[in-house]
């Protein structure tokens, strides 16, 4: 799974075989004796976890006869990654695309879509997900009235776990289970939990399906769910704040996607966040692992780090050698110019070298020392 050092045919074959890294220095910070380790999918070709499930729905519906070249116009409703993994793959197989998407999201996405030649069609964020003015309603709209207009749907496509389940979990199997136990870095070889935030639930439920079924059926899978969001289990954790707007892109709906699995057992806790907690475990994961990901990054690890602290995951916590993922999805450049981010980088508390840098521009410099020592009377101004 590692990647390859051979010339590849495409951007496709770059997509996924992404890093699972150590986040040891947040783990010291918080006191947490286990391995917290990080999936870091914006290194895959088009920047997100997305990506997964852009090729395979589209390489999946070509085997079906769905997508036909020349003919073929793939729409899809999205928060914007999933759209800029199919106008990539789009581009590179000839298909037009049109991607419905809520005013919201980034201004950043929809650049990067428009540069790959997608069509872009914002829509109202505050409409209901069944209005027929929402992404999904103004996507099926258009798919009944533009000749071969196809949806892929990745809130029903099972394509969308089982991208995951077939990619995102061995790659994760692989690295954990063939890194060695040291005593620096002791290791149960086991993924022992895994954590991801949960949008149409693709990613959270197709890992899960993987580690359990094929690796360790004792992995206990936490899925994070922003306050706001229906997503959660059991039900009342979505009580508080519901239907309230969030800021963080890509994770949270006001409905259950299909692909999003209900089988009992195969998520095992659900933990909700805010966007303060998101975005706190961003700047985190920026200033202490060097990690320049996306806020739904800053909601799975906001996310994790309750869990790590909750009465459940506590003895996870203190256990050396216990190994904790979490799934990091995308990274900061479709948010560049969002509120948040300015707001954290550029306006935040004056560091201490801040203060020192200041100082040192306040002196003279000394070319500045030497022409004052020229001048008679040390006025700066010179008789003439």
């Amino acid at each position: 799974m590692a990647r390859s050092s051979t010339v590849l045919d495409s951007a496709l074959d770059a997509i996924g075989h992404t890093p699972l890294i150590r986040l040891d220095r947040i783990a010291k910070q918080e006191g947490l004796k286990c391995n917290l380790l990080g999936k870091l999918e914006y290194t895959s070709a088009g920047g997100s976890v997305k990506d997964r499930i852009a090729k395979r729905m589209v390489e999946a519906a070509e085997k079906e006869g769905k997508l036909i070249p020349g003919k073929s116009v793939v729409i899809e409703p999205t928060s914007g990654n999933t759209g800029i993994g199919l106008a990539m793959a789009c581009a590179i197989k000839g298909y037009s695309v049109i991607i419905t998407m809520p005013n919201k999201m980034s201004l950043e996405k929809e650049a990067a879509l428009r540069a790959l030649g997608a069509e872009v069609v914002r829509t109202p964020t505050e409409a209901a997900w069944d209005a027929p003015e929402s992404h999904i309603g103004v996507a099926q709209r258009l798919q009944r009235e533009i000749p071969g207009g196809i949806i892929l749907d990745q809130y029903r496509n099972v394509n969308n776990p089982l991208a995951h389940e077939l990619t995102t979990a061995p790659e994760i199997i692989e690295a954990v289970a063939s890194t060695p136990s040291t005593s620096t870095h002791p290791s149960t070889g086991k993924v022992d939990v895994f954590i991801a935030g949960a949008g149409t639930g693709g990613t959270v439920s197709g890992v899960a399906k993987g580690l359990k079924t094929t690796h360790n059926p004792s992995c206990t899978v936490v899925a994070v769910d922003p306050i706001g969001s229906i997503l959660a289990l059991p039900a009342t954790l979505n009580e508080a704040g519901e239907g309230s707007p969030y800021i963080v892109e890509g994770i949270g709906y006001d409905f259950v996607p299909d692909v999003l699995t209900r089988t009992p057992g195969l998520i095992n806790s659900w933990v909700k966040t805010s966007d303060d907690e998101a975005f706190a475990a961003v700047q985190k994961l920026f200033r202490r692992e060097g990690v320049l990901v996306g806020g739904s990054s800053g909601s799975a690890l906001g996310g994790a780090l309750a869990w790590l602290q909750s009465d459940e995951g506590r003895v996870v916590a203190q256990t050396p050698g216990m190994n904790v993922v979490v799934l990091l999805p995308d990274g900061i450049r479709n948010y560049i110019g969002k509120e948040w981010f300015l707001k954290m980088a550029l306006q935040g508390e004056p560091s201490q070298l801040a203060a020192s840098i200041a100082e040192v521009m306040k002196r003279p410099t000394s070319e500045d020392r030497r022409a004052n020592a020229l001048l008679p009377d040390g006025s700066g101004q010179g008789n003439h």
